[in-house]
């Protein structure tokens, strides 16, 4: 039985880039777009005017998506900074191991 091969995954480039690659960008727009749907939906069911609820739906579908955007990249930057941070903690941790200076950060710790 012969293997068929994988198709590689499809991506979507915007610029020169992988959107699939940036983090957040999935779930900002998924957000913006239910968002924005569902507030120009309710917009419509409340006035009954089309303009106006199109209008208030693509800007809550705007406002939504910079918003989402901006705290999820602003959380993965502190993770970011983090993950950074306890990586270069560990590198020590091995380089001092069995060492004096060891001793002597667990008794300043301490």
């Amino acid at each position: 039985m012969a293997e068929e091969p994988e198709e590689p995954a499809k991506s979507f480039v915007i610029f020169g880039r992988d959107v699939a690659q940036i983090p957040c960008f999935r779930n900002s727009f998924l957000y913006g777009i239910s968002g924005g749907i569902g507030i120009g939906l309710l917009t419509f069911l409340g006035t009954s005017r089309t303009h106006l609820s199109t209008h208030v739906g693509f800007g809550s579908f705007f406002c939504g998506t910079i918003a989402y955007w901006m705290t999820c990249r602003y959380q993965w930057s502190v993770r970011r900074f983090e993950q950074q941070q306890l990586r270069e903690a560990m590198r020590r941790q091995a380089i001092y191991e069995g060492t004096q200076r060891e001793r002597d950060l667990d008794l300043k710790s301490a």
